[in-house]
């Protein structure tokens, strides 16, 4: 077992806080909310430790960075100056090798996505962040994951959840290639150029312009991700891309009835063109009728009807999670744009304030291989789950 490099390192300690840039205070990394452990015997602690010391684990989607103590009060605040701070300490536990780190959150300043400039800022940012550092990589490639799993340390992906931000100027993903993104998303909810997202009543497909960036994403190597696309869309961009395209962070309409869900028709021709979906954990998302209180019981409801509906080679996890208040996130997000989430136009459920099992990206894949382990998935099983099919996915991609 590699043990992790991680060796104390805290956002942005080779500056002054207070002096050099605004102090906020930050949500811890650990034990913010009470802990949650899938139980086991012994012998099952062991196997779950060993498998995920031993194999590759892969986040196909989350968001590593640690939000303010207040966030409601200090959200956007604390985005504007642009340094958000890593959750180096918590990811150090987390048994992870490769993490899609979402950037951009210059999102919450528009309803139509990321903005350019600021985009820019937060990759550049993050990036210097990391150059002062010696356990999370800036990682371009499947190579990166493995030299992260046998070192000991974190291949960071730099990705995004929309398109928006390159207007109508398909040069524009040259540029984020070179600056290190490796997957993006066609739209974020609302439409774009490129197309339609998943909170538009119409859906308009995939446009001529979103057919000339999928070809371009495909010849530069950018991962493909539908997860915030509208139907029609997400199933034109899947006939459209030459490469497999990826749902990294969602869950199963068929189980749970809302536009954050993604239809067994898109589910389906993903996991056809070679490609994945992403379980997501984000609260009040993969909620089940079985489980209509938010938990990891309900988020593997959603693995489990996936595994059932594509096969267990196509489903792995995306959670979707931050260091700190999700909900209190998207309450700020909700009043500052002034839309009703459409994660909450389904069945009636049981709110929660966090997802217990599943509430930030040091927990998730401990619990979801012990998960695994308590409900008796195989050894190939948990491993194909856990990373082996992001990883072969990705190399087909890449």
């Amino acid at each position: 077992m590699t043990q992790t490099r991680y060796s104390g390192y805290r956002s942005f300690s080779y500056l002054e806080p207070g002096r050099d840039f605004v102090d906020f205070t930050l949500s811890a990394e650990r034990d913010r909310v009470p802990g949650y452990v899938v139980e086991l015997t012994t012998d099952q602690e062991n196997r779950a430790d060993r498998l995920l010391a031993d194999n590759i684990a892969i986040s196909l989607h989350d968001h590593p960075v640690r939000l303010p103590e207040r966030t409601e009060q200090e959200l956007y605040a604390w985005n504007r100056e642009g340094r958000l701070a890593y959750g180096y300490e918590g990811l150090s536990t987390s048994g992870l090798d490769a993490v899609f780190d979402n950037l951009g959150w210059g999102a919450c300043e528009s309803r139509n996505g990321w903005k350019w400039d600021d985009v820019i800022t937060d990759m550049g940012m993050r990036f210097c962040d990391f150059a002062h550092q010696d356990y999370a990589i800036r990682a371009g490639s499947v190579a990166d994951i493995r030299r992260a799993h046998a070192e000991g340390r974190l291949a960071v992906f730099a990705g995004l959840e929309g398109a928006a931000l390159i207007e109508n100027e398909v040069d524009r993903l040259d540029v984020l290639y070179g600056l290190g993104i490796r997957q993006m998303g066609v739209a974020y909810s609302d439409a774009n150029a490129l197309g339609s997202g998943l909170r538009e009543k119409g859906d308009g497909g995939l446009t001529q312009f979103g057919r000339r960036a999928v070809r371009r994403m495909n010849q530069l190597g950018i991962a493909i991700d539908v997860s915030h696309s509208g139907d029609r869309t997400a199933l034109d961009v899947i006939s459209a891309s030459e490469k497999p395209v990826l749902i990294t962070h969602a869950g199963a309409r068929g189980l749970w009835d809302t536009p954050r869900m993604k239809p067994d028709e898109v589910i389906r021709a993903c996991a056809d063109s070679g490609g994945m979906i992403g379980i997501e954990a984000a609260p009040h998302t993969t909620i089940s009728p079985e489980h209509r209180r938010h938990t990891i019981d309900s988020v593997m409801d959603h693995f489990r009807y996936c595994v059932d509906l594509v096969g267990i080679d196509h489903v792995g996890f995306g959670p979707d999670t931050f260091f700190g208040d999700h909900m209190g996130l998207h309450h700020a997000m909700s009043e500052k744009l002034g839309v009703a989430d459409a994660i909450t136009s389904g069945p009636q459920f049981e709110p929660v304030d966090h997802v217990e099992g599943l509430e930030n990206p040091g927990e998730c894949f401990r619990n979801i291989t012990r998960w695994l382990v308590a409900h008796d998935y195989s050894d190939t099983e948990i491993t194909a789950v856990i990373g082996g099919n992001a990883l072969r996915v990705l190399e087909s991609i890449w």
